[in-house]
């Protein structure tokens, strides 16, 4: 997926791949490999490392356009590698500044195309597509819409693009939202997802989330219920964890 990407950009996803292939280590690939139930493509670069490379890139392509740098995040995210994708999700967020409503398209595409597991989907939704959601408050409907996809990555994707504003006091009404339509489903990666959305709010609203808790505890999966207590006094997880 390289299409309108010049001889230069061309080099430098090249040497990028060539770096990472470089940094790579059989004991950083074996711990990726048993930190994720499904399967996955990854170097074995350290995290640390990751970001610095990440770093070293934006330098390389400071001058580029907003589009030039969109075409090199999507070749990142083909090549289906973890490392690929954290780098073009840091790629994405630099440019916030630039974005425009129409680029909401773009990232749901990409969601629903590349991303395949839940660091690659955390990594891009908590900030750009947080982001885009606090620059562009009237796409919350459209996110909620995902919340109906049969696709597990682009469900969770709705939950965890609103923890960066959850812990900025915004959109609660919606985050109970997306928790309503996500209540229910069977997949953990879901309910982790929406759990997780709920234990941020309630840094920030912890009466409400609380009430929400205890309003749907008896139908709520204990997975997504411990997630969304998890910063709780100890009186409420006992409350809500209670039969």
């Amino acid at each position: 997926m390289q299409i309108g990407l010049s001889k230069q950009e061309h080099t430098i996803l090249q040497n990028l791949r060539t770096q990472l292939q470089q940094l790579s280590d059989e004991k950083t690939r074996e711990t990726a490999y048993r930190f994720f139930k499904e399967p996955i493509i990854v170097y074995g670069v350290k995290s640390a490392t990751v970001q610095a490379l990440a770093k070293a890139t934006r330098k390389q392509i400071k001058d580029l356009d907003k589009q030039t740098i969109f075409w090199l995040c999507e070749s990142l995210f083909h090549s289906d590698y973890c490392e690929e994708s954290f780098i073009a999700s840091s790629r994405t967020y630099e440019l916030r500044k630039q974005y425009q409503p129409q680029d909401f398209t773009v990232f749901t595409r990409w969601i629903a195309t590349y991303i395949n597991n839940r660091a690659k989907c955390d990594t891009f939704c908590n900030h750009t597509m947080g982001e885009f959601i606090e620059q562009y408050p009237s796409y919350l409907t459209e996110l909620k819409k995902r919340t109906k996809s049969k696709n597990r990555r682009v469900k969770r994707a709705a939950a965890v693009s609103l923890i960066i504003p959850a812990k900025k006091w915004k959109f609660l009404s919606d985050i109970f939202q997306i928790a309503d339509a996500l209540l229910l489903d069977p997949d953990d990666m879901v309910q982790k997802g929406y759990g997780r959305m709920l234990k941020v709010a309630s840094q920030a609203h912890q009466q409400e989330v609380f009430a929400y808790v205890m309003k749907h505890k008896a139908i709520m999966p204990r997975t997504a219920l411990r997630y969304a207590i998890e910063k709780m006094p100890k009186d409420m997880k006992v409350q809500a964890m209670s039969k």
